[in-house]
């Protein structure tokens, strides 16, 4: 049953009317820096567009008493496939921050993946979530930090604190031009930091000169590769996830380097616009991977239909970013709770309707073909 709501969440049905509401209770700034995303924001809209585009298929009759939504991720049974991504600065939306946050995610047996750029400490995150029963995974996001000796520090503090497995970013070696966050001229406001980042040196200076690029001839020289990926797998017991992949290439790549699993990722749209949708993408990786290790996407997920959409097209579970710092905003951690629930009930709903008594029953059948064709950009056959 959906959990009782009080006054800050009457009348909040859908995560869309959570965003509304959020909207009305932000300041620009904060609003242009926590919700916008790159240079026009195309990616960002189609992800979101791209699935409410795929049409599904529904069989009856079929048989539904004791289904569930439990799956089965990195060796563990979970209570159903909604992840929260990673998401910087969780205080910027309630003043609770990413324990509010965690409190919701573990009673509402969702897993939880805690940002380098939270702005709680990671052991603080760590020390809510972990009591939760029956409670989803519990990761850690990770950027590789030019010092590397601090990066194996912050591994060394998330295996302390019970992270089980590390989610590495590896699509954003730099940020991308957001150019409503620069309209509005955001800066953190005093008392929210990235808190884990604490002691970290800054890096060196290059001395450049000015017919070189501050891109490529500095912060870029630093950047992770495919080696970093092999040293960050020797540093640590923990699995490692690469988020941010979007070709079938990539995906190879990252089980040759010992990837434990993959997220398919655009960024939420806020590094690279015009890059795919995850919908378009995760088909061909899906492909590639066959099954080999865990795969994830995130995007524009704003239904329990997206993510059953999501399972019938390869993933086992769907990460959800936006929509949970709207309920952030509106009632801290009752209002993350109300939007996992949301998304729960919609799924058990859309499982009902199409004759999927569990997940393993979700296939590419589920979807109409023209659509698919749509979305891939594919000719449809007449």
């Amino acid at each position: 049953m959906p959990i009782a709501t009080n006054e800050p969440l009457s009348g909040l049905a859908t995560l869309t009317d959570h965003e509304r509401q959020a909207r009305q209770a932000l300041d620009e700034k904060t609003w242009a820096y926590l919700f916008g995303a790159a240079a026009d924001e195309l990616t960002h809209r189609r992800n979101i567009e791209a699935w409410r585009e795929l049409e599904l298929i529904p069989r009856v009759l079929r048989p539904l008493a004791g289904g569930h939504t439990r799956i089965k991720l990195l060796g563990r049974e979970r209570p159903h496939p909604i992840l929260i991504a990673p998401m910087a600065f969780h205080r910027l939306a309630h003043p609770e921050g990413e324990l509010a946050t965690a409190l919701a995610a573990a009673a509402l047996g969702a897993g939880l993946v805690v940002s380098t750029q939270a702005s709680c400490r990671l052991e603080d995150v760590a020390g809510t979530f972990l009591p939760g029963a029956d409670r989803g995974p519990l990761w850690f996001q990770l950027y590789l930090q030019p010092d590397r000796a601090f990066t194996r520090e912050l591994v060394r503090r998330a295996e302390a604190a019970g992270y089980e497995a590390l989610v590495l970013t590896v699509d954003a070696p730099v940020q991308g031009a957001r150019d409503r966050e620069r309209r509005a001229g955001f800066r953190l406001p005093d008392g929210v930091r990235p808190v884990n980042l604490d002691g970290m040196r800054p890096p060196g200076k290059t001395g450049i000169s000015t017919a070189q690029s501050a891109l490529f001839d500095d912060l870029l020289l630093q950047a992770p590769t495919w080696e970093d990926v092999s040293w960050l797998r020797s540093i640590t017991r923990l699995p490692v996830l690469l988020k941010g992949v979007l070709h079938a290439g990539d995906a190879d790549l990252a089980i040759a380097h010992g990837a434990t699993g993959l997220i398919v990722s655009n960024h939420g749209g806020r590094t690279l616009d015009t890059a795919v949708t995850t919908v378009a993408a995760l088909p061909d990786i899906a492909q590639a991977v066959q099954g080999r290790i865990p795969l994830l996407v995130d995007g524009g997920i704003r239904r329990g239909t997206d993510v059953l959409k999501a399972v019938a097209l390869g993933a086992t579970a769907v990460l959800v970013g936006r929509p949970v710092l709207h309920g952030l905003v509106n009632a801290g951690a009752q209002g993350v709770a109300q939007v996992l629930r949301l998304l729960r009930d919609e799924l058990e709903i859309a499982m009902a309707l199409t004759g999927c008594r569990t997940l393993a029953d979700a296939s590419q059948s589920l979807l109409a073909p023209a659509t698919q064709k749509k979305i891939r950009g594919l000719p449809e056959i007449s």
